[in-house]
């Protein structure tokens, strides 16, 4: 075997990718605990913050997490019983439910967000300059879209139409 194939500049991207989100992670999961949020149900919530109505379709919220459809019912069953969010029929589609941030759940997430602009602007964006961060994103929003392309779905469409499914 060549010693040099670890040498290798896409080995490095990888494991600096990996490295960067291992580390991001664990200092999120840390400050999310503090205002009584697992990493998922804050992300769960900021999706929802992020979509018109503050509401997805549970297949776009299932595909915009990577989550399973049945761990995205979990998630949304417990999120439903502490009152972070409630589920609403879909009336475009009979079989269809939208997942909707409550009023409460809202406040916690934005209860939570200073705390998370400081850390991502401590450990991640404040270590770029302005060029610098927007190469990445646009690098990064690339190797979503190739690898995660339905991480945006339902993101724009609050209301599918009847014969998409």
């Amino acid at each position: 075997m060549d010693p040099n194939v670890f040498d290798d500049p896409r080995i490095t991207a990888v494991g600096l990718l990996v490295e960067a989100h291992a580390g991001l992670l664990a200092r999120f999961a840390a400050q999310f605990e503090e205002h009584g949020l697992s990493p998922v149900e804050f992300e769960v919530l900021t999706r929802l913050a992020r979509s018109p109505g503050n509401q997805l379709r549970m297949t776009d919220l299932a595909a915009q997490t990577s989550l399973s459809t049945s761990g995205t019912t979990r998630v949304v069953d417990r999120m439903e019983r502490d009152g972070l969010l409630a589920r609403r029929a879909c009336p475009a589609d009979r079989r269809s439910y939208f997942a909707v941030a409550t009023e409460s759940g809202r406040e916690r997430l934005q209860a939570a967000l200073p705390d998370h602009l400081r850390i991502i602007e401590e450990w991640f964006t404040g270590q770029l300059d302005r060029e610098s961060l927007t190469q990445l994103l646009d690098g990064l929003r690339r190797v979503r879209d190739a690898v995660h392309p339905g991480a945006t779905a339902g993101a724009t469409d609050p209301e599918p139409d009847r014969n998409r499914h």
